[in-house]
């Protein structure tokens, strides 16, 4: 390695750096991008004309360590130096380097020796170190495709150059803290620089708070756990990156926050995160630094409001599905025209009919059809839960060899069917044949796959999505089939109301439940006769000669479970995907148990959920008795729960509750309370502690989503990075402080209640407010890799001129560098 004379004591200050007094090149040193308001006017750069190579260095890769320094050189130079040195000299051979190092500043004005310099990586200890011209040969270097690196206290050099402001991404409110260990939440598990770190990397520095977030228009690679250390004043919150790249002015732009020690140097996992940061950024490697930018990606509404009085768009939106051909199969619940009336009379035949439309969405053609539309019950407009209902066309899949059959999946409730008299109606699952030259489902060709009653009178959780696995299994989501009210918010377990001796509001006759189809998932094995199997593995055989024996349906997947209207089976593991709405009580309870947690789960066998016995991560609710429900009883045990509702006619001994993923209260994310000897959480608001403080509910629905998977093969434009590969969507109907979400989880934790190691908001991809997507009913990625949206719209129980079906498009191409400008060709 050669080094250029070290300049250890200047006599002199370049640009702005001269004309300040000691006190303002101090707040020029903590301040960061802030100190603008010093009152010193930014300087007009020089015009400075550098003949670099483009891209600059070449296959004998050269790295530039500049160390320059307003003040007395940092102790962290030295190790720097060697830091980087020992990265280019060792590793494969394909990605090692050269180093040079020097605090001379006049080497970005020496074209010769600047271009011959695939990266540049800043040690510098702050305050502005480059005058115009050089700060302006540094810009002219990136611009020829040059590389930058940026460590530390890089990001409080060049105070007053918005151009170094975008170079670096961010800038810090002030000094760090103290030396404090942390944890950083990798996220990006493809980039060189992350690629091989933990996914929860535990390690000490000195962390900055950052006066803007640069989240959306820098490519975040790592996250700061701020709840792991004690952050000095100005906390950014959940969401602090702290090791970032983007693609800048013509060049490749990393920065890491971390880097404050000397110590961190000779750390093995921090010189991997620098040694892919430098071959990234020297060319040596290619990665995408796009990903995660806002700019990158395009939102568009591709259906427009219904004509007056049809619904020829879209109906009451309800879920989605795309086909191999990229069409758009998207269903309506069966809420009319806001310009129709409906009927909640009983003594009507009629009432609560509508439709469950079925439309059709071409991306070639830009046109939507009606594929048709069923005659469904749940048209009962809204009010209370004797009133309203959920009911209709609930779900819709498309056959694994759709393009070849046509065969459409629809779950729903037939008007034809209910008994008006018991209040009682017919799920059921059937298969029809799509037309694919009039676009049209043939309603004649139904096969009834399933079906199972389930009471009418009172509304709510109907669930009703659908999705398959690798092995041709059709997992269908179904909802407790039970009313909210009469148990003040918490478990739905009140055993009193009934209708003509049909419970209504205990969940322990349907999700709690063996023997009873309602709040669970289901897992049937569909055959080529219009019928099924039962596939090994589901929780139950339907045999069992538990208590006698005739207590269990074979056909239960998952039990527990309120109301999932969204599932999805990740096909590459097979790993069930679901999310399912909680109760309504505001506040935790010490005499009932938990708040309302709306929940997701990562399910990768066969089990219960917990509802209506325990919520979250195993937290228990009080039993009520048919005496008297106002009464509470014992706390139901989580490990070994117990069905002792009049209302039950299954086992009474049931499986034990598996702990979920993901819940969210009002309050915030994952409510978690001290627990006593016995395991009993204390449910005092006060004690509560927010494990996932990236979300928080209030108004809230769950809306699962999918998992994406990206697929090299295919030459689509518009297909969501790699990035996203892996990463589990989830979000909610509303879109203020609920989650709207891709997330992470832990390979060796996921399904066994180990909760997201990474989240990061899709707020700003996915946009929320009145004039985006305000209401999300159901997301989809397509086959191309884009994904698919439907919006509920602004009012319930009806489709409004906001109902529609949107698209989201990535726009940001492929990885840099371009693979004709790699360093070395045989690199990767």
């Amino acid at each position: 390695m050669q080094r250029a004379p070290h300049h250890r004591s200047r006599s002199r200050r370049r640009g702005l750096a001269a004309t300040l007094g000691v006190g303002a090149l101090t707040v020029s040193l903590l301040g960061g991008a802030n100190t603008a308001s010093a009152g010193v006017p930014p300087p007009e750069p020089k015009a400075t004309t550098l003949s670099l190579p483009s891209p600059p260095g070449g296959k004998n890769v050269k790295v530039l360590v500049f160390h320059g320094s307003a003040t007395a050189e940092s102790p962290l130079v030295n190790a720097g130096i060697q830091a980087v040195e020992t990265i280019g000299l060792t590793g494969p051979v394909s990605g090692r380097f050269a180093t040079e190092a020097t605090d001379d500043a006049s080497v970005f004005t020496d074209a010769g020796r600047l271009g011959k310099y695939n990266a540049v990586v800043f040690l510098t200890g702050g305050g502005d170190v480059l005058d115009p011209e050089q700060e302006a040969g540094l810009e002219q270097y990136m611009e020829a495709g040059g590389g930058f690196v940026g460590v530390h206290d890089a990001a409080r050099t060049e105070p007053y150059s918005d151009w170094f402001t975008g170079l670096i991404g961010a800038r810090p409110t002030g000094a760090p803290s103290t030396v404090q260990r942390a944890v950083i939440e990798v996220g990006d598990r493809q980039h060189p620089a992350t690629k091989s770190l933990p996914l929860q990397w535990k390690r000490p520095d000195k962390w900055f708070n950052w006066a803007v977030n640069p989240s959306g228009s820098v490519h975040t690679v790592a996250r700061l756990k701020e709840t792991s250390y004690k952050p000095v004043s100005g906390a950014n919150g959940w969401d602090k990156p702290i090791s970032w790249c983007r693609d800048y002015d013509g060049g490749r732009s990393f920065y890491t926050g971390m880097g404050g020690t000397v110590d961190s140097f000779s750390e093995t996992d921090f010189r991997d995160h620098l040694r892919g940061a430098l071959a990234w950024t020297s060319r040596i490697s290619r990665a995408d630094c796009k990903a995660t930018i806002n700019a990158n990606y395009t939102a568009e509404r591709v259906t427009q409001p219904n004509q007056p009085g049809q619904n020829d768009q879209i109906g009451e939106p309800h879920g989605l599905v795309t086909a191999p051909d990229g069409r758009v199969f998207y269903i309506g619940r069966g809420g009319a025209d806001n310009t129709k009336p409906v009927i909640t009379d009983w003594n009507n035949p009629d009432v609560g009919k509508g439709n469950g439309e079925i439309h059709v969405f071409d991306p070639k053609t830009k046109k939507v059809s009606l594929a048709g539309a069923l005659s469904v019950f749940g048209n009962k407009g809204g009010g209370d839960e004797l009133t309203k209902n959920e009911e209709g066309l609930l779900g819709i899949e498309l056959d694994p060899a759709f393009a070849s059959n046509g065969w459409v999946y629809l779950h729903y409730t037939p008007h034809s069917q209910i008994n008006r008299e018991t209040r009682v109606g017919d799920r059921r699952v059937s298969r029809f044949t799509f037309n694919f030259t009039t676009n049209k489902l043939n309603l004649a060709s139904e096969k009834v796959l399933l079906k199972w009653p389930v009471q009418i009178h009172s509304c709510c959780h109907s669930g009703g999505g659908m999705s398959w696995d690798s092995k041709g299994n059709l997992y269908i989501a179904t909802g407790d089939n039970n009313s909210s009210g009469f148990s003040g918010g918490y478990s739905g377990n009140n055993p009193q109301p009934n209708y003509k001796g049909l419970s209504f509001a205990d969940a322990r006759r349907t999700s709690g439940n063996t023997n009873n189809l309602n709040g669970k998932i289901l897992r049937i094995k569909p055959t080529k006769s219009g019928s099924y199997t039962i596939p090994e593995g589901n929780l139950f055989t339907g045999e069992e000669p538990d208590e006698g024996g005739g207590k269990t349906r074979g056909e239960i997947y998952v039990m527990g479970v309120r109301n999932p209207a969204r599932i999805f089976v990740d096909k590459k593991t097979d790993t069930l995907y679901a999310g399912w709405v909680g109760p309504d009580a505001g506040t935790p309870s010490t005499t009932w148990g938990p708040a309302k947690y709306d929940t997701f789960a990562a399910i990768t066998k066969a089990g219960n959920h917990g509802w209506p016995f325990c919520m979250g991560n195993n937290q228990p609710y009080r039993d009520r008795g048919l005496a008297d429900p106002s009464k509470p009883l014992g706390w139901y045990n989580c490990a070994a729960p117990k069905n002792e509702s009049p209302n039950n006619d299954g086992l009474v001994n049931l499986p034990p509750v598996t702990p979920n993923t993901i819940w969210y209260s009002p309050q915030g994310g994952g409510p978690d309370f001290p627990r006593d000897a016995s395991g009993l959480p204390s449910y005092k608001l006060e004690e509560q502690k927010l494990l996932m403080p990236w979300l928080k509910g209030g108004g809230q629905a769950t809306m699962n989503g999918p998992v994406y998977r990206f697929d090299a093969a295919t030459a689509s434009t518009v297909k969501w990075p790699s990035y996203w590969d892996g990463k589990w969507f989830v979000g909610d109907f509303y879109d203020g402080d609920q989650p709207r979400h891709a997330v992470l989880t832990d390979p060796k934790t996921v399904g066994k209640g180990g909760i997201p190691v990474h989240a990061e908001s899709l707020k700003k991809i996915i946009p929320v407010g009145n004039n985006g997507i305000r209401n999300l009913m159901d997301w989809k990625f397509a086959p191309d890799g884009s994904l698919y949206v439907l919006d509920y719209g602004r009012g319930f129980f009806t489709s409004d001129s906001r109902s529609a079906l949107w698209h989201i498009t990535y726009k940001g191409g492929e990885a840099t560098p371009s693979a004709d400008q790699l360093a070395r060709k045989a690199a990767q």
